[in-house]
């Protein structure tokens, strides 16, 4: 990681998080800018668009996949069966 220089700091930071999100499937990573942009409040959901280089359709799409969730108890977080390893 570069020391001392935002520029330098800023595009590593860029270049790390373009290949994580290239490894999430498409929900994945409308869910995630959903959720950057929420925590960001006004602006936010422009700013994640230019940052992951999405339209910020796809920014709003995930906001309403998220609020369309299940709530905690209405569905299982086992991925594995029970006995399963």
């Amino acid at each position: 990681m570069p020391k001392n220089n935002i520029s330098e700091n800023k595009r590593y930071f860029q270049k790390q998080l373009d290949e994580w999100t290239n490894t999430l499937s498409e929900k994945d990573k409308r869910r995630y800018a959903a959720i950057e942009a929420m925590k960001l409040g006004h602006g936010g959901i422009a700013y994640i668009a230019q940052l992951l280089n999405c339209d910020p359709q796809t920014i709003n799409q995930g906001i309403k996949d998220l609020e369309s969730l299940p709530i905690e108890s209405e569905y299982n977080k086992r991925i594995r069966q029970p006995g399963g390893g």
